[in-house]
This record gives structure tokens, sequence and C-alpha cells, in this order.
């Protein structure tokens, strides 16, 4: 299920039947709608020629033939203003002839009635298909039970299903590649799709996404001092582009599917978790020792904690980029997958591989598993430029799968009554109670090519331990509140 700015609530019917005083049957489905992000008219309404850039220099688009002293195919190379062979001065030439031209009515120079002298030159443009995008959809249904247990006790198991459709996301259209006829398909060879532009980002809104889960909750209230819940999901989520294809939720997110094959991004959401299990519990020591010296020390006393465990968190392994001889993909972008060597397991976990694994690392993938389509080494494909070599790999989006998380925090309290109206409050903390490292994904997702160490360095390696929110530094402040941490502390409470 994707990310969204507002949801307007639709209709919604829930029914509910009761077949005894203890159980309880529950469903209900819900429609909903939504508006698309004010960033994307925000994008539109600085397009060309209310704002304009041109870039010039190394694979620039302006600053080539007919620019004295420029490359006719690698352009200005010179990068102060005023001096010869200056790309900043070939930009600022393009911006005041396309001002000037574009008032006029002026061709873009790829028409071929154009003056060559005055034409406009291409720019990048934010675009939506046919004009408008269609509003994102949601519906969401469910079906339950609960069943009281005794007087404090109560189980609830529950079917949650949504399905989201429409949901917007963007794509570079107008990229080609310069590697040779017929690699990295599908961008074209040496010429975009609509010469008369740049790069295009263009909005569409046919992505979607489906969550089945199966949720199980145990609770007991309050009584004879202990009360506690425990809550297990079993759940998948699949999308072709998480969180609207705006923001990701993982550092290693893919943004923007490859033009024209959004299908190709359907798998795993990226903050798919299968299995999540979290329990708390609170139990007051039954002691009630009625004299009063004694009691100050043993009375008021309770014990309370929390567990947390869930499944990996899914990523990607992507291919690296090619870059020989400043070749590559022009202006355009989208997930170049890395390929699955076949009979492989893809996971290596805890080994060390001489040449591969760093000092202070963990091996969690299997280097030799997976093989880029570029040659890390030079920049080239591998085994050869040719359009059989040249392509993205075979791998899903976000097809593996991080470590597991298991977290327990323990605590002690004990009141000392003061006064009748006054108590002072003693807390012991554990934080990570069981000192688990818990290690984040791996930090190197660029594949290799198998049998060559040079290539693989440090490629799925663990590199960083992660901590939940409710660590004693909490989360975004710069510590690290992933070890065992014990806290100690006083307050008064009236």
């Amino acid at each position: 299920m994707s990310a969204t700015p507002l949801a307007i609530l639709q209709p919604r019917t829930a029914v509910a039947w009761q077949f005894q005083p203890k159980t309880v049957l529950r469903a209900g489905f819900g429609l909903f709608s939504d508006i698309l992000p004010g960033s994307v008219a925000d994008l539109i309404g600085v397009n060309p020629p209310n704002v304009k850039t041109f870039q010039a220099g190394l694979l620039g688009s302006v600053g080539k033939a007919g620019n004295a002293g420029c490359d006719a195919t690698l352009g200005c190379t010179a990068i102060a203003p005023g001096v010869s062979d200056s790309a900043v001065d070939a930009a600022a030439a393009a911006n005041q002839v396309f001002t000037s031209g574009f008032a006029q009515g002026e061709l873009s120079c790829s028409s071929p009635l154009a003056n060559p002298a005055t034409c406009l030159s291409p720019v990048a443009v934010t675009a939506v298909p046919d004009g408008k995008l269609h509003a994102p959809y949601f519906m969401e249904w469910s079906l339950g039970i609960e069943q009281q247990l005794g007087n404090t006790g109560s189980f609830k198991a529950q079917y949650v299903g949504t399905r989201a459709a429409n949901q917007p996301y963007l794509t570079q259209v107008n990229g080609y590649q310069t590697v040779c006829n017929g690699c990295f398909a599908p961008f074209p060879y040496l010429q975009p799709t609509d010469p008369r532009f740049a790069a295009v980002t263009q909005f569409s809104a046919g992505a979607n996404s489906s969550y089945h889960g199966l949720q199980l909750t145990a609770m007991k209230r309050l009584g004879h001092g202990l009360q506690g819940q425990i809550n297990y999901t079993w759940s998948h989520c699949l999308d072709t582009v998480s969180n609207g294809g705006f923001l990701q939720f993982s550092a290693g997110g893919i943004l923007s599917p490859l033009p024209g094959d959004l299908e190709r991004d359907y798998g795993n959401c990226d903050y798919d978790i299968r299995h999540n299990f979290t329990a708390q519990y609170v139990y007051e020591l039954p002691l009630k020792v009625s004299n009063r010296a004694l009691g100050y020390a043993l009375n008021g006393w309770q014990i309370s904690g929390s567990f947390f465990f869930h499944s990996g968190v899914p990523f990607s392994v992507l291919s690296t980029p090619y870059s020989a001889n400043g070749n590559g993909i022009v202006q355009g972008s989208g997930p170049q997958f890395a390929s699955l060597v076949p009979g492989v397991d893809p996971y290596c976990r805890n080994c060390n591989i001489p040449g591969v694994t760093q000092p202070g690392t963990i091996q969690w993938l299997n280097p030799n598993a997976f093989v880029s389509a570029v040659d890390p080494s030079t920049g080239s494909c591998n085994g050869g430029n040719s359009a059989e070599n040249c392509q993205f790999g075979n791998l899903a989006r976000n097809a593996l799968r991080g470590p597991n998380f298991f977290w327990s925090d323990f605590y002690i309290t004990k009141w000392f009554p003061m006064t009748e109206n006054v108590k002072l409050r003693f807390d012991a903390q554990f934080f990570n109670v069981f000192n688990h490292p818990n290690f984040g994904l791996p930090s190197i997702t660029l594949a290799g090519i198998p049998g060559r160490p040079s290539t693989q360095t440090g490629f799925g390696a663990l590199t960083y331990t992660t901590a939940p929110p409710t660590g004693l530094l909490g989360v975004g402040l710069g510590g690290d509140s992933s070890p065992r941490m014990i806290a100690f502390q006083l307050r008064f409470e009236f």
C-alpha cells in the first residue's frame, strides 16, 4: 500500500454479528479517494519558458557543433566564464537565444524548417500524458472474529486486505543510450525519442499496490497484578512503485521505472515485512507487607517490558552503471537490475570471502550469485559491448531481504511512599536487554563479476547496526542506541 498525502473517506460499511455474549464477528469494506500531490502542479508550473535549464560541457545539449572552440561531440570543456571553450558561456548564450526566440515563435533546432542561427535548443520539461492524471483510489476490507477469554482476556483474529489503483509515478521518457544499437532497451541509440526536448520527466497514474494480512492479537487486561498484549501479523505487500513514486521508504528504494516497462518493477513493497511480532507486559509483584519498615523496602515493586521481532526488509541488487569513454544512458533513469546466477544461493550469512569481505563487516549476500551487466573495473559491458551483453539484468525489484530484527526492553520500578499524596518513583531501564545486534541493509548493493573479487569488494556486507525509536537515544539524534544501555531515574509523583 502506498503512502499518500491526503485521503478523503467515502461511504464505508461495517457489519458485526454477535453469536453469543463472548464471541463477535466483524466485517467491513471501505472505498477511499485521494488527491494528487501538490508537487505535481509545482513542477509543471516551472516549465519553459518560465524556467529553463541548459547543460553545456561534456555530453551537454548546447555548445557543440557550430560553436567556435567546442568539440562537436563532447562540447565545451572549460568551466570558467569569459575564456575560450567555456561551457558557462555556451549555456548563457543558449538561454539568451531561447528567451528572445521563444517570444518570436522560433522553431526547435530539430525542425527541418528551423533557422540554425536562431533556432531553440532543447530544454528539460515536466510533462503529463494527455494533459491529465487520474485521481488515485483505494479499497479496504476486513473480516475478523473476537473471542472473550474469562473476565480479563480476549483473542482476536482478523484478515485485512487493501488495493490501491491509479497511484502516481514518474519516468524519464526522453532518455537515450550511447553504447550500441539495441543496447539497454528500451532506451534508443544516440537519439532521444523527441529531440525537441532534453530530459523529459513524465508523471503518470498507472501504478498499483495490494496488501493481504492475517492479524492475531491476544490481550489480558489488568487482573491479579498482570496485564499484557501479544500481536502477530503475517502479511505480504506488492506494488509497482512504493510511496507514490515520489518518496521511497527504504534507503535503496526505486523511484523511477524504465519507460514503458512499469510491470518490470512489480514486486515486494519497500516496506513489506512478512512476519511482525510484538509483546508488552506489566506485572506488579504481589507483596503486601504490613510492617511499615519492611513494607517500605518490599512493597510497590513492578516489572515490565516489551519484545519486538520482524523479518527482514526487502531491497534490490543493481548493476554498475555504464561509464566507459564517457558513454552511457543520457537524460534517462530507471533501475538497472543485476542478474542472478542460476543454482547459486544468493545468501552467504556470516561467511568470509577473501578480497571481498572487509574487516569489521559481516557478509550477508554471496557475491558470486550476482553478475553485473557492466564490468565495474572497466565501465564497459561484461563480455563486450554488444546488444546481447548490454542489457538490464533478470533480477526482480526488492528480490532480496535484509537480516531479521529482534529487540527487547526490560524495566524495574519501585515506588516509595513519602506522604499520603506523594511518592518517590525509581526506575531501572534496560534497553536491548539481551544485547542482541541488529544490522541494517547491506551498504553496497552494486553487483560485480563472479570469480573476480576486485569487482566485488564490500558487496552485500552488513556494516552498521540499527535500533528502534524506543532506544535510549531515540533515532535521528546522532547517537548509536543499538547496544544494550542501562538508565536509572528518580522522580516524584503527586
